[in-house]
């Protein structure tokens, strides 16, 4: 107060920029978590299938722990904000997985897949590394999204001059090993996706024509992508790889969506994807039978030729009840040939119960939950439609596998992220995950040393 009565507001303190925590130590003990858990289930199998731990459990875990701390590091160098959560699901995933596939294999002698996996996830896991090392900037990558959706397509198209394999043409095997091109595809149409509707989404969600009070955009912006997504399911469709071209159907529509903010295009998305179905489950022998043994599961055995692998894995999921049978102690490998691909998640749900099945559940949903949370925070449109993209193709694939196998929906014939035996499904999600990292580090950086009020 001055001597004239006035009042004199007291000077501001200066604002302080805030520092953001960086959560690496939170990301190691959650790896050094994951790693034990996955060591104590291998070491569970041994124990349940001999009586004695297996000899090779210290290089299991040594070998799983060595590779999880590599990839810890690299994030700790080149993206210290990252979200600390994708990095220990992927390692828990990917262990639960290997014993899995380890726990089949004492069944199958002559058939070990457990050490051809380990190969695969070492290297998902350099992949790992590179991508998180050598992308400085995720948004480099917009500036080749047409290099990415002509290599998208060229992978796709490979699988035709190979032989069919159960009934798709989805590998190439050459000398022995064998590769699912789609796979890598996938996450190349993801950028392609994202970049195309990010460049152009005020023309999207502006432009063009009301039709049922919907606002359709033009021909000439909606024309390019629309074009792309009709190729690329177009010839999956010749291959008989319906898994995926669901996949990519689901994707397109979501970053539509996203792009745009109309919800009206789910409603189109469900339509299309609808009518489409009844199309190819009416022309397609193959598909039409897969929906037949979806709606009667049960038909082989009441016409005396034994259970289906759709029952036999209906059966497995039944005798574990709540808690399971315990690791090693389950008899789905009866389901036959499929047993550590297609249907590993029986497996999972016989021997570790609800419970278990419930928890691995829970794990993907953080995973793309995380995915999600970033893309919100971000504030560029391409870096959102990457993350949700990303996070959609796990969610995705889980729902279509899980549905598939629990008999909610027909079998598709993809593998589960991370637990099935896949070489290039593992490597695939290693790199769905760096992205993930990488996007989520530039999402929390950008706040970094902001002023706080």
């Amino acid at each position: 107060m001055t001597k004239a009565g006035t009042a004199v507001a007291a000077p501001q303190a200066p604002a302080r920029a805030v520092r953001l925590p960086r959560r690496r130590g939170i990301e190691l003990a959650l790896i050094v978590l994951a790693v034990l858990l996955s060591v104590y289930g291998y070491c569970a199998v041994g124990l349940a299938r001999s009586g004695t731990v297996p000899p090779g459990a210290v290089g299991y875990g040594a070998g799983l722990g060595v590779l999880a701390l590599c990839a810890h590091v690299a994030v700790r160098i080149r993206a210290p904000y990252a979200d600390p959560l994708p990095l220990p699901i992927g390692v828990l995933l990917n262990g639960l997985g290997l014993v899995l596939i380890y726990r089949l294999d004492l069944e199958t002698p002559g058939d070990r897949a457990a050490p051809i996996q380990l190969v695969w996830s070492t290297l998902g896991v350099a992949l790992f590394i590179a991508v998180v090392l050598m992308l400085r900037d995720h948004r480099v990558l917009q500036r080749y999204s047409y290099v990415c959706v002509v290599a998208a397509l060229a992978l796709l198209l490979l699988p035709i001059l190979f032989p069919a394999v159960n009934g798709a043409r989805i590998w190439i095997r050459i000398a022995g090993f064998s590769i699912q091109p789609g796979e890598f595809a996938k996450v190349l149409l993801a950028v392609f996706f994202a970049a195309y509707l990010a460049a152009n989404r005020n023309a999207l969600s502006y432009s063009g024509r009301r039709l049922w009070r919907m606002q359709f955009p033009t021909g000439r912006v909606l024309g390019p992508i629309v074009t792309i997504w009709l190729l690329s399911v177009g010839v999956l469709v010749l291959e008989r790889d319906l898994g995926t071209s669901l996949l990519f159907f689901g994707l397109f529509v979501v970053l539509l969506y996203v792009a745009t903010g109309r919800t009206g295009w789910i409603a189109v998305g469900l339509l299309l994807g609808v009518l489409g179905a009844v199309a190819v489950g009416r022309l397609e022998p193959h598909v039409n039978g897969r929906i037949e043994d979806w709606l009667h599961p049960f038909a082989t055995i009441e016409a005396g030729q034994g259970p289906n692998q759709l029952s036999q894995s209906l059966f497995a999921f039944a005798a574990g009840g709540f808690l399971g049978t315990g690791l090693g102690l389950g008899h789905s490998i009866l389901i036959g040939f499929a047993t550590k691909s297609d249907f590993i998640l029986a497996t999972a749900g016989e021997e570790l119960g609800l419970a278990g099945l419930a928890a691995i559940f829970l794990l993907y949903a953080l995973l793309v939950e995380r995915g999600y949370r970033t893309g919100l925070a971000l504030r560029e449109p391409f870096g959102r439609l990457l993350a949700v993209g990303l996070a959609s193709i796990l969610a995705l694939q889980v729902f279509v596998i899980a549905g598939g196998v629990t008999g909610l929906i027909p079998l598709t014939g993809m593998a589960m992220p991370f637990l099935a035996q896949g070489g290039s499904s593992v490597v695939t999600n290693w790199a769905i995950v760096a992205l993930l990292i990488r996007v989520s580090d530039s999402a929390r950086s950008q706040y970094d040393g902001q002023e706080a009020p």
